[in-house]
C-alpha cells in the first residue's frame, strides 16, 4: 500500500491516514485488551526491495502494520507517522491488518511479469504477532507463494509460526524455504521490560527446537545486541549455548541501531529504567542512529570466540540444498539489517565473522 500518498478530503470518521486506504472496520476485541485492528483490504501485497540494495530477496510481504510485540526498539515505528499515528504506543496497539493480502498476492503472482523471485515476510513487523492467531493470514500467503514455485523465508519472534509447520515442510518440498527465528536475550525479565508482547526465550527456544525437529536447519538473529545490557559475555555465552543446543544451524548479530522516532522512544524508557546509561548512550550514538565502529570492534572480537566455540560458525547447509527445495535448506550465511528496514542482506563469506559496512556507514556485525 502506498501509506504516504492517502489523502482525506472529508472527515468521514476514519483514522487519519486510513479513510482511502481501504479501511473496512475498527474493531477491539476481549481477548486483545487495549488493542484496535484497522482492518483494510490491500491493493497489493509484493513490495519491491529498491535495486543495488544487495539483499538477497527482490520482494517482501507484510501483512500487517504495527506490532503488539511492542519491543521498544523496533526499528519499523516511524511507519507508523505515515498513518498519523505515533511511532511510540499507537505502534503497539493500533494495527492495521490486511484482510485480503492472500488473494491479492495470488492475483499478482499470476503476472506474466513474475518470474519467481525470493520474497521475505517480517522484514517489517512480524507476520506471526499474537493477532495472526486471529486472522489466520499466513497460510494463505505461505500457499500462494508455494502454488507460483516461489521461494520465500520467514523471520519471526512468534511461536505461532509452529501451527504451520506442517504446510511449511509441503512448501519445502516444492521451492525453497528459509526459517530464522529473532531471540536477542536469555534475561527473561529483561526481556519482558524491552519486548513485552514477545514470546519468552523458554518458548522461542524450543520453537527453535520444533523448527529442527521439522528438517529445517533454523537461523537466529541474535539482535539487536544491547549495549550494556545484553553484551556481556556471559549474557552471550549462555544466549549462544542455549541457541546451540536447541538446534540452530547459524547466527546473526548486530548492535542496536536507534533511526528517527525510535530513539527518543527507546532512549524515554532507558532513562527510566536505567537513568545511569543515558549519558553512554549519549556518547555511543551521538547524534546518529548507530553506534562508534570502536563498539563494533569489541563486540566483534567478543562474540568471535563464542560463536566458533558453539559450534554455530560450522553448521552451514549448502546453497545446493537451497536450490534442491530440501526442507533443511538454509545456506546458514549471515544475514543484516540495512537502514531501510528489517530486511536481511546477505553477509560476508561462510565460516567467519565480519563487520559489513551497510550504507549510511551502518556498522553491522555478522556472525554465521
Amino acid at each position: 500500500m502506498r501509506w504516504s500518498e492517502q489523502v482525506i478530503e472529508a472527515d468521514d470518521g476514519a483514522l487519519p491516514g486510513l479513510g482511502r486506504a481501504g479501511l473496512v472496520r475498527s474493531v477491539q476485541t476481549p481477548e486483545f485488551e487495549g488493542i484496535t485492528f484497522h482492518e483494510v483490504l490491500a491493493k497489493s501485497a509484493l513490495n519491491r526491495v529498491p535495486e543495488g540494495s544487495g539483499l538477497p530477496f527482490t520482494h517482501t510481504v507484510n501483512t500487517f502494520r504495527g506490532c503488539t510485540h511492542a519491543c521498544r526498539y523496533c526499528f519499523a515505528r516511524p511507519t507508523h507517522e505515515y498513518l498519523d499515528l505515533d511511532a511510540g504506543r499507537d505502534f503497539d496497539s493500533q494495527v492495521v491488518v490486511k484482510l485480503n493480502v492472500a488473494a491479492v498476492l495470488r492475483k499478482e503472482l499470476r503476472r506474466r511479469s513474475w518470474h519467481q523471485e525470493p520474497v521475505a515476510l517480517g522484514t517489517n513487523t512480524d507476520p506471526y504477532q499474537r493477532a495472526e492467531g486471529r486472522y489466520r493470514l499466513m497460510p494463505g500467503v505461505i500457499s500462494a507463494l508455494t502454488e507460483a514455485a516461489t521461494p520465500f523465508s520467514i523471520l519471526t519472534k512468534g511461536t505461532l509460526l509452529r501451527r504451520d509447520l506442517p504446510l511449511l515442510r509441503q512448501a519445502a518440498g516444492q521451492v525453497p524455504v528459509r526459517l530464522s527465528v529473532s531471540l536477542a536475550f536469555i534475561d527473561t525479565e529483561l526481556q519482558k521490560q524491552i519486548e513485552p508482547g514477545t514470546p519468552s526465550p523458554a518458548a522461542r527456544l524450543q520453537l527453535i527446537a520444533d523448527i529442527a525437529d521439522a528438517g529445517f536447519a533454523p537461523h537466529v538473529m541474535l539482535a539487536p545486541v544491547i549495549p550494556y545490557l545484553t553484551d556481556s559475555t556471559a549474557h552471550l555465552d549462555e544466549l549462544l549455548g542455549s541457541i546451540a543446543a536447541a538446534g540452530a544451524t547459524g547466527v546473526t548479530a548486530f548492535p542496536l541501531h536507534l533511526r528517527g522516532s525510535t530513539k527518543p522512544w527507546f532512549l524515554s524508557w532507558l532513562a527510566e529504567h536505567h537513568p545511569a546509561l543515558v549519558r553512554r548512550y549519549r556518547d555511543l550514538y551521538g547524534r546518529g542512529a548507530y553506534v562508534t565502529p570502536d563498539y563494533s570492534s569489541r563486540l566483534r572480537e567478543r562474540l568471535q570466540p563464542l560463536v566458533f566455540g558453539h559450534g554455530l560458525a560450522s553448521r552451514t547447509d549448502r546453497l545446493d540444498d537451497d536450490r534442491a527445495g530440501a526442507p533443511g535448506g538454509s545456506s546458514g550465511r549471515a544475514r543484516i539489517h540495512a537502514p531501510g528496514g528489517r530486511a536481511e542482506a546477505a553477509g560476508a563469506e561462510a565460516g567467519g565473522v565480519g563487520l559489513v559496512a551497510a550504507p549510511a556507514q551502518q556498522q553491522v556485525l555478522t556472525l554465521f
